[in-house]
């Protein structure tokens, strides 16, 4: 598609520095449109990884903290942190006068939205990207209100799946686009293989399954470890990662304690480069009891990595059992363990596996597609204003 002359000047919002897919998404849209000749500024609400000197040494266009967070300050504190983070946006959205304000999370389109609203700004794309757990009613309802009303130009949803959760949880159908993610693919091509590997303490001839995202109960990981409780009774050599930090790291260690997989079965903690890991891996798994459309899964699968992944949300639009990966039901350790072994044991269909992932991940969703419906639909929205 002929990326057409006109420019504007855009203003992406993301929650919180953190290292995690919707993070390298946001980053990924705002090099993009600034390599197509737009004006581009990067904002959090708050820096959680102490992330900002960093990020904002490695792109071309600002990246600003609205610091309306700090661990461990009291209910007033946090209170005043808030109110004057929205104020250096609104101060921002004065001084800038941007086209577009594009908000990457349910709270970044609850904090973001109602001021760019405020100030007029023509185009106001919040987004979806799958349930949030334990997200309050109260804060739901607020969240319908914004899209339905208009204060948002649209909700784009990153699949059907996600589009229909949207409409289940009271938004409107015509107030929905769909915008499947993209993904860049990650360099692992370039790296040593055996080099990653042995900085992971992996033997030749272990066979390495991999998974990525936060420790959390969203991601079931716990079904992974369990379900290599029985595969290394079959495949001795079999080892599994997973990287990523979150709220049952302890949990977690000490199941894979109980279970005696601690040759078997490691934590890597967050990584903010997973190239070398995903260079090192033989198959992906991706347990979740839900996704919108995984991040982590497309690069796996860009890399060229046989995937097994739960049939849920998203990851349903993404892959088709048995040609681009393997899938399982949730919460199913067993089907999870037929799965895995069913891998191990044909090395042909793990190789063309790999590379039917890789080649439907680059055609259907590459950055440069969703990009280019995200600038599609901005352009849409500006010739109407």
């Amino acid at each position: 598609m002929a990326m057409t002359k006109r420019q504007f000047s855009i203003l992406l919002i993301g929650t919180q520095m953190a290292i995690g897919g919707a993070q390298r998404g946001l980053f990924d849209q705002a090099r993009w449109f600034h390599s197509h000749g737009c004006k581009v500024m990067v904002a959090f609400f708050y820096d959680k990884e102490d992330l900002h000197e960093t990020w904002s040494h490695t792109v071309d266009f600002p990246v600003i903290d609205f610091e309306v967070y700090e661990r461990g300050d009291s209910l007033p504190r946090q209170a005043g942190r808030l109110l004057r983070g929205l104020w250096r946006l609104w101060r921002l959205l004065v001084r800038e006068r941007f086209d577009v304000v594009e908000t990457f999370t349910h709270d970044g389109n609850l904090l973001g939205l109602p001021l760019a609203w405020l100030r007029r700004v023509p185009v106001r794309l919040a987004t979806h990207r799958g349930k949030i757990e334990a997200f309050p009613k109260w804060r739901q309802r607020l969240h319908n209100l914004l899209t339905n009303t208009g204060m948002a130009s649209t909700l784009i949803a990153v699949s059907e799946q996600t589009r229909q959760l949207a409409i289940d949880e009271g938004v409107r159908p015509d107030r929905i686009t769909v915008i499947p993610n993209g993904v860049t693919p990650l360099d692992t091509s370039s790296l040593n293989r055996g080099e990653c590997r042995a900085a992971l303490g992996l033997a030749q001839e272990d066979i390495f399954l991999l998974s990525i995202g936060r420790l959390t109960y969203q991601k079931g990981h716990e079904y992974l470890v369990q379900a290599m409780s029985q595969v290394i009774q079959r495949f001795p050599n079999a080892r599994a990662g997973i990287c990523g930090e979150g709220p049952l790291h302890a949990q977690l260690q000490s199941q894979i304690r109980e279970l005696g997989l601690s040759d078997h079965v490691r934590l890597l903690g967050a990584r903010a480069d997973v190239s070398p890991i995903l260079g090192s891996a033989d198959i992906f798994v991706l347990p979740s009891r839900w996704e919108g459309l995984s991040r982590a899964l497309m690069e796996a699968m860009a890399a060229g990595i046989p995937v097994i992944a739960t049939r849920v949300d998203g990851i349903k639009d993404l892959i088709t059992d048995g040609v681009h990966g393997l899938l399982v039901p949730s919460e199913d350790p067993g089907s999870l363990e037929a799965s895995i072994l069913q891998l191990l044991e044909r090395p042909q269909m793990r190789k063309q596996m790999g590379a039917a992932a890789r080649e439907h991940v680059l055609r259907v969703h590459s950055t440069d597609t969703m990009c280019q419906m995200h600038y599609d639909l901005i352009l849409d929205f500006l010739n109407r204003s």
